[in-house]
């Protein structure tokens, strides 16, 4: 490294600040002294020869050029984190650290069971689990595995579908005590209490795919955080989206309209360099072969006969401007209940 050339660790106070908003929060967050970052983020403007903040009364505002450094700054913080697990253990023991990502309710709610029979199995791994809603780059090393609720399209990625998991509107007892479980999608509204997302269209174009059509001021609960949303269903706010197996843990739910039914499909990745490492091939196939056993196990019993089968398609934008498609196939039977509804929606739950 040249003598004009910043350190990581100017980087690393740099990524504190935009994380934090404040020298306060990033000196709490390294653990160091506020003056020592005040001088490490003029040191690292000084030989960069910019002005990567302004001060507000409510903190520092970056710059335009701190957030084109943002992902540059995150990149080597990415690339530090893998070195230190690269060199954890050699590449083909069964010890070491294995950064693992997925979604915040597959985190909290699936993976913990199957991740402690994993470190019974092999007591010497050690795991690292970034449950985020934020796709993490695995091209990037900001993680080694990651469980992902959509098919990833990267290349230079490892990927295996382990499974189809199916969900379900469910609700409370004493919710549907109060409140007469709806017999049709025209009975979800305005007659009850809905559950959903605040910005995300997911749950509001699979049920228009499903055939009702729904608006943000449809939805009496309204949250981004699916771990919200799973503990609002569960805390008897209303009808929401729920995966079979969660609903009958810890309070168990009542399935609301049986006949629908919606998937997603739970992919393992890695970065096609890491197969020959043992460690995260272990954390890898552990993954794939215990999400298989619980997508199994989430399935719902199908109705031996069917009266007609239709498919219904529809195509909404994902980031990055890729084509997601929700896909609904609607299946009549002879029921009291409308039609059994499968749908693919894009979800992270």
């Amino acid at each position: 490294m040249s003598p004009a050339e910043p350190s990581w660790d100017l980087y690393g106070a740099f990524l504190a600040v935009m994380r934090a908003g404040s020298l306060s929060g990033a000196a709490r967050a390294l653990d160091v002294a506020q003056p020592t970052v005040r001088r490490q983020i003029e040191q690292l403007e000084s030989q960069l020869g910019v002005v990567l903040f302004t001060r507000a009364p409510n903190g520092l505002v970056p710059t335009e050029l701190a957030l084109a450094t943002l992902p540059y700054a995150e990149s080597i913080a990415a690339s530090a984190r893998a070195l230190v697990r690269a060199v954890s253990s050699p590449t083909d023991a069964d010890r070491g650290t294995v950064r693992v990502t997925c979604s915040e309710v597959v985190g909290a709610e699936v993976l913990p069971p199957i991740l402690a029979a994993l470190l019974v199995a092999h007591p010497r791994l050690q795991i690292e689990l970034v449950a985020t809603n934020r796709t993490e780059d695995l091209l990037r090393r900001d993680a080694d595995v990651a469980v992902r609720m959509a098919e990833p399209t990267q290349a230079g990625l490892v990927r295996r579908c382990a499974g189809r998991v199916e969900l379900g509107l469910f609700a409370t007892k004493a919710y549907l005590a109060a409140h007469a479980a709806p017999t049709s999608l025209a009975g979800l509204v305005p007659g009850h209490a809905l559950i959903g997302a605040d910005g995300s269209r997911a749950i509001i174009d699979a049920l228009a795919a499903a055939g009702l059509v729904t608006t943000p001021r449809d939805y009496a609960f309204r949250s981004d955080s699916d771990i919200v949303k799973l503990a609002a269903v569960r805390a008897g706010l209303g009808i929401g989206v729920c995966q079979l197996p969660l609903s009958r843990r810890p309070v168990p739910l009542v399935r609301v309209l049986p006949a629908l039914a919606f998937h997603l499909d739970a992919w393992v990745v890695m970065h096609e360099d890491l197969r020959a490492v043992r460690r995260v091939r272990l954390v890898f196939e552990h993954l794939v072969a215990q999400l298989g056993a619980y997508a199994t196990q989430a399935r719902a019993p199908r109705a031996a006969q069917h009266r007609n089968r239709r498919t219904v398609s529809t195509s909404r934008s994902s980031g990055g401007g890729a084509a997601a498609r929700v896909a609904a196939q609607v299946e009549s039977r002879r029921s009291d209940v409308p039609g059994r509804s499968t749908h693919r929606i894009p979800g992270r739950s």
